[in-house]
């Protein structure tokens, strides 16, 4: 698991000790390379795979993509109706200003994050733990990356653990992206930024505090 390890240093690096004093820098620095870590992964396990083999490692199988589609289409409709529900009991329930611009920009950002989930931490983690086990080791390192938000961590874990099992079955990234997107949406306009902590993370999280 040395790529997924090098990924969380990074990131965890940077949400702890970068981002408090370079935020205007150090995030696209962080994003760059954690992306060439994903592809170098990718490239350094892909070398001898055939062409259904590298869609897979991809994670853009052309025949998973239906399968994938319907069945985010399923977690996404059930986790944006529990999420209105839980918006609407606690009464903060609050309509984007713009929702459509706010998802324009989450579906690229959320299609990193599945990127780095599915081809890095998952495939990893099943290759050392198990098809099963792997499961659950990708998705904690997944919600570990959004320590010490309790609310954060808890909704990636369990958004990670969805996702992961959808991808293992349909490896397709695309529908995931826009599933990741729009529960994002959901979660912004279901609750305040006191219980979603600003969606921050490592020290900024703490800064609020």
């Amino acid at each position: 698991m040395t790529f997924s390890v090098a990924i969380l240093a990074v990131v965890l690096g940077y949400t702890w000790i970068v981002d408090p004093i370079a935020a205007n820098w150090g995030t696209p620095i962080a994003v760059v390379i954690v992306l060439a870590l994903a592809i170098g992964h990718l490239f350094n396990a892909g070398s001898k795979a055939d062409a259904q083999g590298r869609g897979r490692q991809w994670g853009l199988t052309p025949a998973a993509l239906v399968p994938a589609l319907w069945a985010s289409v399923v977690l996404t409709t059930v986790g944006g109706i529990g999420i209105y529900l839980a918006g609407s009991r606690l009464g903060t329930w609050h309509p984007q200003r713009d929702p459509w611009m706010t998802l324009l920009v989450l579906i690229p950002w959320g299609f990193g994050q599945q990127f780095a989930l599915h081809t890095v931490f998952l495939r990893d983690a099943q290759q050392t733990f198990g098809r099963w086990a792997g499961i659950v080791v990708a998705a904690a390192c997944f919600a570990a990356l959004h320590l010490p938000n309790p609310f954060l961590s808890a909704m990636t874990f369990a958004g990670a653990l969805a996702w992961c099992w959808i991808y293992d079955r349909h490896p397709n990234l695309l529908p995931l992206a826009l599933s990741h997107a729009l529960l994002t949406l959901a979660i912004l306009c279901a609750f305040d930024e006191r219980l979603t902590g600003h969606l921050r993370v490592g020290a900024a999280y703490l800064s609020l505090r």
